[in-house]
């Protein structure tokens, strides 16, 4: 996937933020896809953001970060997965027979079993040490 088609993905997905006359906020000195490339070039690289070469001309990396946060909250991430997986669905390049649940990622609802202490080896239980 070229650039190009890649921004063609996101680029309708991403907020514009209304612009009042009285509270006008801060205008945005780097475009979205300038930034869009710096993030990535961050997640690809693994590098934190706090050191973004300036040189490559992304912007700082905290500019990143806070554009990358902004999206997320504004659901930027979900709508794109959304439309990512009904794009490889209708192409019938998705197979979920190798799809793993991730409790990192999927909240048990119903909670699970709580552990329960240490089980001890012995018939009578140690003397303390306190």
């Amino acid at each position: 996937m070229s650039d190009a088609e890649l921004w063609s993905r996101i680029e309708p997905l991403l907020p514009t933020p209304p612009r009042g006359q009285r509270r006008p906020g801060r205008r945005k000195v780097l475009a979205d896809r300038t930034l869009l490339c710096g993030i990535l070039f961050v997640l690809y690289t693994g590098i934190q953001c706090e050191w973004l070469p300036g040189e490559l001309g992304f912007g700082s990396g905290m500019s990143c970060w806070r554009r990358l946060r902004d999206w997320n909250n504004a659901g930027v991430r979900q709508r794109l997965h959304e439309v990512l997986l009904a794009e490889l669905r209708a192409a019938d390049r998705l197979s979920l027979s190798r799809a793993v649940i991730d409790s990192s990622h999927v909240q048990a609802l119903k909670g699970g079993l709580r552990p329960g202490g240490a089980r001890s080896t012995e018939d009578v239980r140690a003397p303390t040490t306190t």
